[in-house]
């Protein structure tokens, strides 16, 4: 819920006449423009922005070790054209390099304890793994992977021990390792993994096996050549009761050869990220000491008891991967900036690209300066501005948990949420814009020498991996039916589905009933039943409260439905299933939300200044575009008029040609090193 005064903007000029259409002549010649700088829209005062000034905001506290990461990325930047011009097995030796070489700066280590050779910053990690993102996206994945994934359990799953084994060579890249969680037949529902470790009381060791090709680990980034150790999660059986799955350090290398027991299979070429290293990996009764259990939450004596302080299987289990979720705000944050590298491009080329004639006297217009091609790139942009922002909220989040700051049960659940929701949101916003950015650079956006190939095959995968984007959602609906509760993490995945359905479902049928929904926006907003029709497009409490209601009803209809399903005895299972399209709907409603609500308080905080209004600028058009796009549902819900409808679509369209002139300011203002926009054909 956001605080303050409501932000209102100024009249944007409702009323200003639709754009004449321009009908484009034939064999008009295209050329590159000289000047671009565009006339000011028809009654605009155009904001002055500070560019060095507005990246401050955006980078924020982390501003030194953001542009720590923009010099690396400037000192290796022959790696964007090594990327195309190297073989497959030469370009990954050479991202390995290159993540040893930015190690050594420190800019890796950051989450690590200073003891360990780290910086003992859990935000300063995310945020420079987030600024990496402008660069190579296989370097990118390979320091996720090595320090994220693979050193990050070792981290939050180890103990002193394991710490004291592992962490100064891992920090620095002598040590490289892998996080073998995924297998071929599971992915997402972990608790199912087919991988078994059998504790030999005898010979106090660990016995991992691949029981079959179904239970092979896959897709896991570092093994096909460079890892030495993964981190292996099994299912552990002590004294032939199984305790659910676990994670073990397993050498999987030897003297750079293949450890004995232990077969690797290289996943070949793929879509995109050829400068990872992925394999498939199977243990063949490979034995591993008892200390290599990462033992911070369950143990098992040298004479074969299980020791947990957690009782709870389920509980255990969720504990353990809820300290993994640092990926999930990683991810999320790099889709982000590399949707910044294309817009970013796609904008400079709109500025210089010239095509078709107004008018026979007049030289060939902007790409720009065309009403439908502001449409396409400038509410990304605005959209993009509204996702940093939340993003930053959830790395804060993140920083306060794990710094021990805030760290409850129902602290981690929220972020756990947030950071599902925003990982989601953040990386389909970052194959959206890729490919309309693409588009938008015509014939030339296809030439891999313009980054556009690289960007759309890279951050493809960004969608699935750390959980694919729908198994997510779904995350998060089962957050807001439970407000959070730590209870249905004591269940199996039916008694999940059989809690949200049954006892949580009278709590949230009671909180959002239609009576008390219909309060609370009255609340926010006087005028009786005609709330939104007297309202201002352009206060940010109509805009929050049409987000609001819309996520509520969902949750209530949401609600109904489940309630209906199990009042009728049917399966709660199939009950759940039949929902999972309005599940997905709630949750993508919620976190929508909490992205308006980040941008809203974000230009509050700021003080009066031309960085202000455009932002004020950006932020409407963020949320009257997201309104747009889901008129239909707030049509049918009897939120929007016909003739209201229409008013955004038009308020909309005036925006764009507010944010016009300041389209490059905003671009720039993301920081990106001018030699990551390896784009000759498009920026210069």
């Amino acid at each position: 819920m956001t605080t303050g005064p409501p932000r209102r903007a100024p009249s944007h000029g409702s009323e200003a006449p639709a754009d004449r259409l321009i009908v484009p002549g034939r064999g008009s010649e295209v050329r590159m423009a000289t000047d671009t700088t565009p006339p000011a829209a028809s009654g605009c005062t155009r904001p002055e922005v500070d560019v060095r000034a507005l990246t401050e905001v955006l980078d924020g506290e982390y501003a030194g070790i953001r542009n720590l990461v923009r010099t690396n990325l400037v000192t290796h930047a022959s790696v964007l054209e090594e990327a195309d011009e190297l073989g497959i097995d030469a370009f990954r030796e050479r991202v390995r390099e290159l993540v040893v070489e930015m190690a050594a700066t420190g800019q890796t280590g950051m989450g690590f304890p200073s003891e360990y050779g780290g910086g003992g910053d859990i935000g300063a990690s995310i945020a420079a793994f987030e600024t990496l993102a402008f660069g190579d996206l296989s370097v990118l994945v390979k320091v996720g992977v090595q320090f994220g994934l693979f050193g990050g359990a070792i981290l939050h799953l180890g103990t002193e021990r394991h710490h004291r084994a592992y962490l100064p060579d891992l920090i620095t890249g002598r040590l490289m390792g892998c996080f073998a969680m995924t297998e071929t037949g599971h992915g997402s529902d972990v608790q199912a993994l087919g991988t078994r470790a059998r504790y030999d009381a005898a010979a106090r060791e660990f016995v991992i096996t691949t029981p079959g090709d179904l239970a092979r680990k896959d897709y896991i980034g570092n093994a096909a050549r460079h890892a030495e150790l993964a981190v292996v999660f099994a299912q552990l059986e002590v004294g032939g009761k199984s305790e659910g799955v676990h994670a073990f350090v397993v050498p999987v290398r030897v003297g750079g050869e293949v450890a004995p027991g232990v077969r690797i299979e290289d996943d070949g070429r793929k879509m995109g990220l050829n400068g990872v290293d992925n394999g498939r990996i199977w243990f063949d009764d490979v034995r591993v000491p008892r200390e290599a259990l990462l033992n911070r939450f369950a143990d098992v004596s040298a004479d074969g008891v299980y020791e947990s302080p957690i009782e709870n299987p389920g509980r255990r289990f969720f504990t353990m991967l809820g300290t993994l979720v640092q990926g999930r705000v990683s991810v999320g944050g790099a889709g982000v900036n590399a949707a910044k590298v294309a817009l970013a491009i796609a904008t400079k080329y709109a500025v210089r690209r010239r095509q078709f004639r107004a008018a026979p006297d007049t030289e060939e217009q902007l790409l720009l300066d065309y009403g439908l091609h502001q449409r396409r790139l400038l509410p990304l942009i605005a959209r993009t501005y509204a996702l940093h922002f939340a993003q930053d909220v959830v790395r804060t989040q993140l920083h306060d948990v794990f710094s021990g700051t805030e760290d409850d049960a129902h602290a981690r659940r929220r972020l756990e949420s947030r950071a599902a929701g925003t990982k989601a949101l953040a990386t389909w916003h970052t194959t959206r814009v890729v490919q309309e950015c693409r588009e938008a650079c015509g014939g030339a956006g296809y030439l891999t020498v313009n980054r556009f190939a690289a960007l759309r095959g890279d951050s493809d995968i960004f969608t699935t991996f750390e959980g694919d984007n729908h198994v997510l959602l779904q995350l998060v609906a089962k957050g807001l039916l439970t407000h959070y509760a730590s209870e249905f993490e004591d269940l199996d995945q039916l008694g999940t589905v059989r809690h949200v359905t049954g006892l949580a479902v009278e709590t949230i049928m009671e909180k959002t009933s239609a009576h008390k929904l219909l309060e609370r926006v009255r609340d926010l907003l006087p005028g009786g039943d005609e709330w939104d029709r007297e309202a201002g497009l352009f206060d940010s409490e109509y805009q929050l409260a049409m987000l609001r209601y819309r996520e509520e009803h969902m949750l209530a209809g949401v609600a109904r439905r489940l309630k209906r399903g199990i009042d009728q005895e049917r399966d709660p299972g199939a009950v759940f299933s039949q929902v999972q399209d309005h599940v997905i709907a709630v949750a993508h409603a919620h976190v929508e939300r909490l992205v308006l609500e980040a941008f809203v308080d974000t230009v509050r905080a700021l003080p009066e200044s031309g960085n202000k209004d455009a932002l004020g600028l950006l932020c409407d058009l963020f949320a009257l575009s997201t309104i747009e796009a889901d008129r239909a549902w707030f049509m049918e819900h009897g939120r929007l008029t016909a003739q209201r409808s229409k008013a955004i679509s038009r308020e909309v369209n005036e925006l764009c040609r507010k944010v016009r002139p300041l389209a490059v300011d905003l671009v720039d203002a993301w920081g990106i090193p001018p030699e990551m926009l390896r784009a000759p054909d498009l920026v210069g």
